[in-house]
């Protein structure tokens, strides 16, 4: 056999291979999503996916749950998955990217705008006006960020403070929303306005944010649908906006 005919051969071998190879991982996988609904008949399998780690296999449930199992899934664990040479959360990533958003068909006419400077940078937040840690966000972790739009959505947590829809009415029927909240959540002035505006937009606010699954308030969405849950610091703020 010549040169070329030798080159053939094993090209045509090798794709052979690989074709089987995925074969196999394709029917593999079946198999584990085919043994976990066994297990948990109750649950909505979105994805089963491999790990890095031989025998455990990745399974995201009910829409944004990601739980581990082995191959028959007689073994369950739920935690996260650490890359230990990178020091990556595998889950955390995983769970980043099934929370992701569309951030440009967010309903702004629902939020008020804040500009800084050129406000060339994007952010969404849904917050609540009797939440500590959103307030924790405003008074430090936003005050000295600069060129940036953020769209404040008003969420507030009825069944955890009862008193923040009537504030977060007050806030949105008020004739400068951005300087109301700021001066409320930061300064603590308190809040003497109107609250018999038309409010339609934050049962509406109400309606998208369980839609989205955010349970916790503050929700920071980027400008790269990125959502992240929690008061976090300056720092982590900055590298998010200039995140691709």
């Amino acid at each position: 056999m010549n040169k070329k005919l030798k080159t053939l051969a094993l090209a045509s071998a090798t794709l052979m291979t690989l074709a089987a190879c995925s074969q196999a991982a394709g029917s593999n996988l079946d198999e584990v999503k085919k043994a976990f609904v066994g297990h948990f008949p109750g649950k909505q399998v979105k994805s089963v996916s491999a790990t890095p780690v031989k025998g455990i296999y990745e399974v995201v449930v009910d829409g944004k749950q990601v739980v581990y199992v082995n191959s028959d899934a007689s073994y369950l664990f739920v935690g996260d998955l650490i890359d230990t040479k990178s020091k990556e959360s595998l889950t955390e990533k995983k769970v980043a990217e099934l929370s992701k958003v569309d951030f440009n068909a967010l309903p702004f006419e629902y939020a008020f705008k804040d500009v800084r400077g050129k406000g060339e940078r994007k952010m969404a937040i849904f917050t609540d006006p009797d939440c500590p840690y959103c307030k924790k966000l405003e008074r430090e972790s936003l005050k000295d960020i600069d060129n940036v739009t953020i769209y404040t959505f008003l969420y507030p947590l009825t069944q955890l403070h009862p008193d923040a829809m009537r504030k977060s009415k007050q806030i949105w029927c008020s004739a400068d929303k951005v300087s109301t909240w700021t001066a409320f959540m930061r300064d603590g002035k308190p809040l003497t306005g109107p609250e018999n505006c038309d409010t339609a937009a934050l049962d509406k606010i109400q309606a998208l944010g369980e839609k989205m699954g955010i349970t916790g308030t503050p929700a920071l969405i980027f400008a790269n649908g990125r959502v992240v849950p929690g008061a976090i610091d300056g720092d982590d703020i900055e590298k998010l906006l200039s995140a691709k």
